[in-house]
C-alpha cells in the first residue's frame, strides 16, 4: 500500500476559544477548507470518518456530521481510540481506498472543552478516586515520576520538550497559546499534579480540523498530494495502575509496522510531529520508536536539539503544548504542510516525515509516515 493513497486537502478552525459554536459547526468550517484544498467538490467525498467528541460523546455521530455537511456518503462513522483515533481513521480510510470501497475520504473532528464541558479531563478514576486517582494528569504524573524514579534524568530534560515547542508555537499565528517559555520559567513553575509542573501539561482547547485522502494517482493537484507511505497501530489494554511496566507502550509495536510499510529506517525521518498531551509522552514516544537510547531522549534533546536545525525537529507548529489541545489532526496537518514546503517554521527540504497519535492513558497509539509530494 506504500503510498498507494495520499492526504490531499488540510483544512482547520481558529484554534483557542469559540464560545456560542458547537462542535459540529467547527467540523463543517474545517471540513470546507480541506475539501477546498484538494480541489474537489463537496459531493465527491463518500466517506465521511470522524473522531468521537471528547466532551460529547453520541450516538451515529458519523451520520450526524455527514448530515450537516450535506453528504449520504457511503461510509460514514465515529471512532473512540482517543487521541490516536484520528491517526487511525487515516489508516481506515486506506484501506477502504485500496479495497475499491469509496474515492475520496474526510477525516474530520471538532469539539469546544474549553468554552463547554471538559468534564472528561478532570473526572474521577472508579473507585481508587478516593485516594487522589482523579483526572487525565494523575496517571501520567505516575507515568512522569515513574520515568523520573527509573532513570534520574534532569529536570530540565522534560523542559525541553516544554520550552522548544513553545517556541515554536510563539512563530505560528493560528496557535492557541503564542507566549514563549523559558527554561526557568519551566523550572520555577507549580506543580499541577506532583511532579507534573503546569508546562508539562498540555493546553485545553476548542477548535476543528479536517483531512482529505485519496488515490494518489487520481489527486487534483498530484503535487501537493503527501502520499501516506506507512501506518500502524497499538494497543495497552490495562489501565495505569495495572501495567506491569509503566516505561514501555503499545508505541513500540505501533511503529514497528509504519516504518516495516514505509520501506524507511529511523534515520531518514526529518521531522516529527510528535503526541505532546505531556512531556513524559514525547521522551516515551522517541525512546519506543527507537528514536534514541532509553532513558536518554530527554539528554539528546537538550545536546542536540529538537528545534528546525536540531537532531530531530519537533512539533513545529507546537502541538498540543503551544499549537491546540486538540487530539492529533492538527499533527497531521503541520507534516502535510511540512512535506509541501508550506509550513510557517519550515525544515529544509523534507522527504519524510513521522506522526504518533496516542490516546487514553498511553492506552492506544497510531503511527503515520508520510512522504514529499512526488
Amino acid at each position: 500500500m506504500r503510498a498507494n493513497v495520499s492526504i490531499t486537502g488540510v483544512g482547520h478552525t481558529k484554534w483557542g476559544k469559540h464560545p456560542g459554536r458547537d462542535r459540529i459547526s467547527l467540523i463543517v468550517e474545517a471540513a470546507a477548507n480541506a475539501i477546498e484544498d484538494a480541489g474537489l467538490e463537496k459531493d465527491e467525498i463518500d466517506a465521511v470518518l470522524v473522531k468521537m467528541a471528547n466532551s460529547a460523546p453520541t450516538i451515529l455521530y458519523g451520520q450526524k456530521v455527514a448530515e450537516a455537511l450535506g453528504l449520504r456518503p457511503s461510509i460514514g462513522l465515529s471512532l473512540d481510540q482517543g487521541g490516536a483515533a484520528c491517526g487511525s481513521l487515516l489508516s481506515y480510510a486506506a484501506m477502504a481506498i485500496e479495497a475499491g470501497m469509496i474515492n475520496n475520504a474526510l477525516i474530520c473532528y471538532g469539539d469546544t472543552p474549553r468554552t463547554g464541558s471538559r468534564a472528561v479531563y478532570h473526572r474521577p478514576r472508579g473507585d481508587d478516586a478516593v485516594m487522589g486517582w482523579y483526572s487525565v494528569a494523575a496517571g501520567y504524573a505516575m507515568i512522569h515520576q515513574a520515568y523520573r524514579q527509573t532513570y534520574a534524568p534532569k529536570d530540565e530534560e522534560f523542559g525541553i520538550i516544554a520550552v522548544q515547542t513553545r517556541a515554536h508555537g510563539a512563530e505560528n499565528p493560528n496557535a492557541h497559546l503564542r507566549v514563549p517559555l523559558s527554561m526557568d520559567d519551566y523550572l520555577a513553575g507549580d506543580c499541577l499534579v506532583e511532579p507534573l509542573r503546569r508546562d508539562d501539561c498540555c493546553l485545553v482547547s476548542d477548535g476543528g480540523a479536517a483531512l482529505v485522502v485519496g488515490a494518489t494517482g487520481k489527486a487534483r493537484n498530484r503535487s501537493r498530494a503527501v502520499p501516506v507511505l506507512g501506518f500502524g497501530q497499538g494497543q495497552e489494554s490495562w489501565e495505569v495502575h495495572l501495567r506491569p511496566d509503566l516505561l514501555k507502550t503499545k508505541a513500540q509495536d505501533s511503529a514497528e509496522m509504519a516504518f516495516r510499510m514505509a520501506g524507511i529506517s529511523r534515520d531518514q525521518i526529518d521531522f516529527a510531529q510528535l503526541y505532546d498531551c505531556f512531556t513524559v509522552t514525547v521522551l516515551q514516544t522517541l525512546e519506543d520508536y527507537g528514536l534514541a537510547p532509553r532513558g536518554q531522549s530527554g539528554a539528546k534533546a537538550l545536546s542536540e536539539g529538537i528545534g528546525l536545525d536540531g537532531w530531530l525537529p519537533l512539533n513545529t507548529s507546537g502541538g498540543l503544548l503551544s499549537e491546540s489541545g486538540t487530539p492529533g489532526l492538527q499533527l497531521i496537518i503541520e507534516a502535510v504542510r511540512q512535506l509541501r514546503g508550506e509550513a510557517t517554521l519550515q525544515v529544509k527540504q523534507p522527504a519524510y516525515g513521522l506522526v504518533s497519535n496516542q490516546g487514553g492513558t498511553m492506552h492506544t497509539h497510531a503511527t503515520l509516515i508520510f512522504g514529499a509530494p512526488q
